[in-house]
């Protein structure tokens, strides 16, 4: 273990490439999530669509998603899409992501749309709206509302899976880490300081999400 003299010597001397690297982690888990909840609303509005075959392709999508390791994800779309065109590392990662999370995303979307009294799309329809515009203007908003908490988990999650993005040699913190840490002979060191980056990042982002809780309970009021 190192000294704390040692560990907070070299957390400010190595300050400006983590910080760096801490911007480009959460740059990823930011364009991650917010295609992750695109494809997650796609997939919730497929499951509960009255059409089998919609349906089944939902429901493989997730079973795909959960039944594979999120790295082998990674591997397939960048070493496989590669093969037919160059695909930069941010993007490899971030669609790998949001691929991932997506079928989490959309398991949190379709319970909180059927959480939805029946009631309120009857209502829409009496007021001379389509589905789809009872859907868009009643539906959705109060179900991202509710999804809100969990959606903010998951923005965690994905943070942490982010990490992953290192093996495709993307400069994210956890890469950062291990390079510093070898060149320097010192990978305890470092990886005790990328640990305290997640801390922030962690921290950071439920502080956020706690804001946009309180923000939503009061205008319900």
């Amino acid at each position: 273990m190192p000294s704390f003299s040692h560990f907070f010597d070299t957390l400010f001397s190595s300050s400006d490439v983590f910080i760096r690297a801490m911007l480009l982690t959460l740059e990823l888990t930011v364009v991650s999530i917010l295609v992750g909840i695109v494809i997650g609303l796609l997939f919730a509005l497929l499951k509960i669509s009255n059409i089998k075959i919609l349906t089944w392709i939902s429901d493989t999508y997730v079973f795909l998603v959960r039944g594979t390791p999120l790295i082998v994800q990674i591997f397939i779309l960048y070493f496989g899409i590669s093969n037919l065109f160059l695909l930069p590392d941010f993007w490899a990662a971030s669609l790998a992501l949001a691929f991932h999370n997506g079928a989490y995303i959309s398991e949190i979307l379709r319970g909180t749309i059927q959480s939805i009294d029946k009631g309120q799309m009857e209502a829409g329809r009496s007021l001379g709206m389509s589905n789809s515009l009872t859907l868009r203007r009643i539906i959705l908003p109060q179900a991202f509302r509710r999804a809100l908490p969990p959606l903010g988990n998951q923005f965690i999650i994905g943070l942490k899976d982010s990490s992953l993005a290192a093996f495709i040699s993307m400069n994210e913190l956890f890469n950062v880490a291990t390079t510093l840490g070898s060149n320097n002979f010192d990978e305890m060191t470092y990886l005790l300081i990328v640990a305290v980056y997640y801390l922030i990042l962690v921290a950071f982002l439920t502080i956020i999400v706690n804001l946009f809780e309180k923000k939503l309970s009061i205008s319900d009021r």
